[in-house]
């Protein structure tokens, strides 16, 4: 008798039993990226920015730090309910309103988009393994004179993104690259980059830092600024850092669309005196 042909092996064999999940999850994943897209066209449409917040790059970069006293950002906290995060959004969006008014550009209905980026853990069998990064897309309520309010604004915001998830809504564009292949990421990149403008108006990010001391060549640190990438497009970007008991804005931005970055600066530290004055009794 003729020898029977050998079996492949079973693992190259797909498993009927498996194929409802795969395509359960190939579901899933079309239409996450479909959400994702959808909500990232309709932010595109309702822009309510600063022409101060968008310049055409000149090469030139200015950089500026504020220190805060952790303590009082927790006191706001405390008060008014939420997380320092919140507290420390708000901050940014009050310190826009004053910085817009003084140099004469007024902050009347004015509404940028902020970007808020969020790490996403991947489980541990996904390939590549590491964090992915999201984020959150909100509006900063610059146009509100009241500090309270705008806290108010901010927290609800920031619940809503939370209850959604950071691989929902417009913000988690970034996630869109694991369902791009390779030679899309070459080809779309570069238009990506050039697209911010038109996505978001302003990054705001939180730069978690140990809580031990840090020492460079031997010598311990006191202060830590973060600066954030800014965006092709864009004149400012916000980042965030909390360490020995203090909170360190670092600040960068376009030095020939924002001369004025130290106005900004000393508005982040004056805000945060209003917040502190409005949570009084």
């Amino acid at each position: 008798p003729r020898p029977r042909p050998a079996r492949p092996p079973r693992g190259l064999l797909p498993d009927v039993r498996t194929l409802p999940g795969r395509l359960r999850d190939a579901l899933s994943d079309v239409g996450r990226a479909l959400d994702i897209g959808a909500a990232a066209a309709l932010s595109t449409l309702d822009v309510r920015s600063s022409p101060a917040l968008t310049a055409e790059s000149s090469g030139t970069r200015r950089i500026a730090g504020v220190a805060v006293d952790l303590d009082d950002v927790h006191h706001v906290r405390k008060t008014t309910g939420g997380t320092v995060n919140d507290v420390l959004i708000a901050v940014v969006a009050g310190a826009l309103r004053r910085w817009l008014d003084e140099r004469g550009d007024g902050s009347e209905g004015v509404a940028p988009r902020a970007l808020i980026p969020v790490s996403k853990r991947r489980p541990r069998t996904a390939r590549p393994q590491g964090n992915r990064l999201s984020g959150y897309l909100m509006r900063l309520p610059v146009g509100d004179p009241d500090p309270l309010s705008r806290l108010g604004t901010v927290r609800a915001a920031m619940d809503r993104n939370k209850d959604a998830g950071p691989g929902r809504g417009a913000g988690a564009v970034a996630l869109l690259a694991d369902h791009v292949p390779a030679l899309g990421h070459r080809l779309g990149g570069p238009l990506v980059s050039g697209a911010a403008r038109l996505w978001f108006d302003i990054l705001v990010t939180s730069v978690p830092l140990p809580s031990l001391g840090l020492r460079l060549g031997g010598h311990p640190l006191t202060e830590v600024y973060p600066l954030a990438p800014l965006a092709r497009g864009h004149s400012l970007a916000v980042a965030v850092s909390t360490y020995r008991g203090q909170v360190h804005f670092g600040l960068l931005a376009d030095g020939k669309a924002v001369p004025d970055l130290d106005r900004f600066a000393l508005a982040v530290a004056d805000e945060v005196e209003t917040l502190l004055t409005a949570c009084r009794p």
